[in-house]
């Protein structure tokens, strides 16, 4: 049974219609302060896929909707969009869904069970998960060797080397590579340039860094897909390097499958010039997760389509170099009959043969693979400097002969560091930070800049470090005090006597730096020196970063957690940023949301009528980046005046765990280019009809159209606030707080009273507007000005108002703050929660109504509700039907004065380990317990 794209869209819009409107679960779950997830990125233009629940999916992507609370995920119908050609032969996208619970396997055991967010019954594997998980445990060396480490002291800090973020499937990336040569599919070679190519794989994001030689600035990059089509084009900017840093965002499924197969190609255009063009094979390698060095072997010849990378790494302990050698074109189309082609591997110090080595490759696989064994001392100088060659030759008549310098690993990674006082070997809290970019030449020097702010105590110390094996020995290996300069709390300097050893460390993440202090004498702060993946922002390659201090929070904090930030604004001025944070306390993130950190937000300093603050991102790791779009035209002077901050907030201090002060300068006065810009609280912009009308996020609304993101107050009805999310018009009615004063007044064209105060009667005869007080707030929120004083329940599009947070205005000092409700305790044993939008549950009353619409808006008269095709009077109750999974009896809908609400059964929380959920029970229960007794309690129309 399937059912056609435009049915499941239509029941999901009237689904999430319902839920938008109605407040429910997502609503009075929200935090004291909202934490957003990251926006979901736009499809490209052109790209084909399918449009479902308000989301783009690829073409051959497979998914289980999503309905939205209280519905939640359907894990029996899934979802595809399938291929479909249409006009002129373009590519479109069709869903279709069916029914997969048929299709479930039968379990081979007696009792099978239903896990939670599972469609088919399973066997309980128990004790057979429990010694499969410890298998996976036991292949760690690292686990290993910790328990051997008995000498190591109790207080001392490993966390920095090991994370969990390290070894979390979340955060999994999987590394491809390509040569590119001129063989472009005939035995006539088109270019005699070699480009080295590495790919990163992360969720739906494949990052690429290309370096080349013997070729001019390639214009641009494109992929192939299997049918040799293009599947992306990235235009190289015009800069005076060989290096190409880029990113590939939102692959489709059914190319990722074709990466992971390694059916995907990629090439390089030249535009200057004679035209010339490179191409290569992606493939996976093994040996890429080693690498520290590298070369690029290019040909003397012109025109000869050689080329060829190796790849070569250091062992951990012996001075024994590993390479492996991928070559292309060397091997002629006349050799390609013998199976096995001799060639002679040479390492070669300014034109002496250091090392040679014999071997044969075959043909249709010229890869090579060898050890070069106990590096004396010059070889291994030779080595950091950049100065050894390798070079590759076939042996015969007519040898062909391809070299290349060998180099520390190229990448448009940044090699940067956090220190922080919870990373320190003695883990404090501080709140001090240390921040620390680093680039490494080909020669081998590496060049540093590093900043401490927030420290306790006068710097006596800055090392680059080892890893301890004990707490009291440490391993120096460069001392940067000298250069530090304590009055700017800056040290910039180069490192000119790597060994090759330390590249080779530095470059697989193991080497610290090291703060001490003179209340801290082996060390404040430590930050692990660590690679930062390109993301496809250019100011971490080039720009030192933003420094996240406790001590910079208002008031300060003292907390083990330190960070830093870089934060750029375009052309068009939106807000590009990437945040990384170091130090947080693991203890306090084993809750529900166990990644999540915090958030981050976006505001000014000082002490002003009104602030300007935006919401960034959420944390679920150690570091987050984004773009912001619509940013106000206060925010963005604030940026250019150097009066605006970045701040990073946790679940311990919701006001501010770290910050940072960021100035950009920026030509942006006039706001946003290119997007639509909301500023309705000062009257900056007035929105051109016609211009709103092109924009597909418009919402039409009332007669008129309104800009994605904007916010406003309904004709009909003046006690409603309707925001305009990409073509979808959210209207919620305004909850007014609760007053705890005697007298109150309504003020005019206003929706919620507010507290009379005792004042000469001559000042009572007109209600002030609120909106014209010379004081005040302003929330980012509903984007409005507030009285000083006045208490509101904050408006978060597009989730609406939230009942369980309170936000108050602090005098004329312009500050907002938000607290949680405080939920009154209960003597009942069955408290309920009279409405779903609600934040406290309460004692049931037989002798009054279980839903109160006090703080709701009233209409004129009993309204009825829609709900798919059917209609409902008021106080009517019913269970949905949802197709292909037919009555969802474990949900309740009701209509409510024209407003459709819906909640799942509340299902009691077990206790037990072995939790199950029998067929057509609603509630999971305790697996062997057949006395365990379960209540539910149950919404009920007034």
């Amino acid at each position: 049974m399937e059912l056609t794209r435009s049915a499941l869209s239509s029941l999901l819009c009237v689904m999430s219609c319902a839920w938008l409107h109605s407040g429910l679960a997502s609503r009075h779950k929200s935090p004291v302060l909202p934490i957003h997830s990251e926006r979901e990125p736009l499809p490209s233009k052109g790209m084909s896929g399918c449009s479902f629940g308000g989301r783009f999916y690829s073409l051959e992507d497979t998914w289980h909707p999503d309905l939205g609370e209280p519905f939640g995920v359907m894990h029996c119908v899934q979802c595809y969009c399938e291929t479909q050609r249409g006009r002129k032969s373009k590519v479109l996208g069709k869903v279709s869904c069916k029914n997969v619970k048929r299709d479930c396997p039968e379990p081979s055991c007696d009792d099978p069970v239903l896990l939670p967010g599972q469609c088919c019954k399973t066997c309980s594997k128990g004790e057979v998960d429990r010694k499969q998980a410890e298998a996976v445990f036991d292949g760690f060396e690292y686990f290993q060797e910790k328990e051997k480490e008995d000498d190591l002291h109790k207080s001392y800090n490993d966390r920095s080397y090991l994370s969990s973020e390290d070894i979390s499937s979340g955060e999994s990336r999987t590394d491809f590579v390509a040569v590119l040569t001129g063989v472009t599919g005939s035995w006539l070679p088109s270019s005699s340039g070699v480009a080295r190519a590495r790919f990163s794989l992360t969720r739906t994001s494949l990052t690429f860094s290309i370096t080349y030689q013997r070729i001019g600035r390639p214009s641009r990059v494109a992929f192939l897909d299997s049918d040799g089509n293009t599947a992306f084009e990235y235009k190289t900017p015009k800069r005076d390097s060989d290096m190409i840093c880029g990113v590939w965002k939102n692959l489709p499924q059914s190319h990722v499958r074709q990466l992971q197969a390694e059916q995907l190609r990629v090439t390089m255009t030249t535009a200057t010039g004679r035209r010339e063009q490179i191409e290569g094979k992606i493939i996976k390698h093994r040996a890429l997760f080693a690498e520290t060095f590298s070369s690029t072997l290019t040909s003397e010849k012109e025109h000869s389509g050689m080329g060829g990378i190796a790849m070569l790494t250091l062992s951990d302990t012996e001075n024994n170099l590993h390479f492996i050698l991928i070559l292309q074109g060397l091997i002629q189309h006349r050799q390609r009959d013998s199976p096995l082609v001799p060639i002679r591997v040479r390492l070669q110090y300014s034109q002496h043969v250091l090392r040679e080595i014999h071997a044969n490759v075959t043909a249709y696989d010229p890869d090579f693979a060898e050890v070069l064994t106990d590096l004396n001392s010059r070889e291994l100088f030779w080595l950091s400097r950049g100065q050894l060659v390798i070079a590759v030759e076939t042996e015969g008549p007519d040898p062909r002969h391809i070299s290349g310098f060998i180099t520390g690993r190229k990448s448009c990674d940044t090699i940067q560091s956090v220190m922080s006082s919870g990373d320190a070997l003695t883990p404090g809290k501080t709140g001090g930070v240390g921040s620390a970019f680093f680039h490494l030449h080909d020669n081998g020097t590496l060049d540093y800049q590093v900043q401490i702010a927030g420290l306790s105590s006068e710097v006596v110390g800055l090392t680059i470090e080892l890893k301890p094996r004990r707490r009291s020995k440490r391993s120096v290996l460069y001392d940067l005090a000298p250069e530090f300069d304590r009055p700017s709390g800056r040290a910039t300097g180069s490192w000119s006597r790597l060994e090759a050893r330390h590249i080779h460390m530095l470059l697989q993440n193991e080497l610290f730096i090291n703060v001490a202090t003179a209340h801290s004498q082996e060390g404040e702060l430590r930050g692990q020196i660590r690679g930062l993946l390109y993301s496809g922002l250019e100011a971490p390659r080039h720009e030192i970063p933003i420094p996240l201090a406790g001590q910079f929070v208002a008031p300060p904090v003292l907390t083990s957690a330190g960070g830093h930030a870089w934060v750029s604004v375009d052309e068009r001025c939106h807000l590009h940023y990437e945040i990384v944070v170091a130090g947080l306390n693991k203890a306090d993130d084993l809750t529900v949301s166990a990644h999540l950190h915090g958030f981050a937000e976006i505001g000014e300093l000082g002490e002003s009528s009104t602030n300007h603050k935006r919401l960034l991102t959420g944390f679920y790791g150690s570091q987050a980046q984004g773009v912001l779009k619509d940013i106000s035209v206060e925010l963005l002077r604030h940026l250019d005046r150097g009066t605006a901050f970045i701040q990073v907030s946790t679940k311990v201090n919701t006001r501010g765990e770290i910050r940072g002060r960021v100035h950009v300068p920026n030509n942006c006065e006039f706001g946003t280019r290119g997007e639509v810009e909301v500023a309705e609280f000062d009257g900056l912009f007035v929105h051109d009809p016609e211009e709103l009308k092109k924009d597909p996020h418009t919402c039409f609304f009332e007669s008129q159209h309104h800009a994605h993101g904007s916010l406003w107050t309904p004709n009909y009805n003046n006690c409603f606030t309707c925001s305009c999310q990409k073509r979808t018009v959210i209207c919620d009615p305004v909850i007014c707080p609760v007053l705890t004063c005697s007298r109150t007044i309504q003020p005019e064209y206003k929706c919620c009273p507010v507290c009379l105060e005792r004042k000469d009667p001559k000042n009572m005869k007109t209600p002030e507007r609120l909106d014209e007080h010379p004081e005040g707030c302003y929330f980012e929120g509903d984007q409005k000005m507030h009285a000083p004083g006045s208490t509101w329940h904050p408006f978060v599009p597009p989730f609406g108002y939230i009942k369980c947070a309170l936000c108050t205005c602090k005098g004329a000092t312009g500050e907002v703050h938000c607290e949680k409700v405080t939920c009154p305790a209960l003597t009942c044993s069955r408290p309920v929660r009279r409405s779903p939008s609600d934040c406290c549950k309460e004692c049931p009353e037989e002798d009054k109504p279980l839903l109160v619409h006090a703080d709701m808006m009233q209409a004129d008269g009993t309204r009825h509700c829609k709900f798919g095709k059917n209609f409902y009077q008021n106080s009517d109750n019913w269970h949905p039907r949802v197709p292909l999974m037919g009555e969802m009896k474990c949900i309740t809908c009701w209509c409510d004065h024209g407003v459709t609400k819906c909640q799942r059964k509340q299902c009691p929380v077990l206790t037990c380990s072995n939790i199950t959920r029998r067929e057509g029970m609603c509630c999971p229960e305790c697996q062997g317990d057949k006395h365990t007794q379960t209540y539910t309690l149950l919404p009920h129309a007034p």
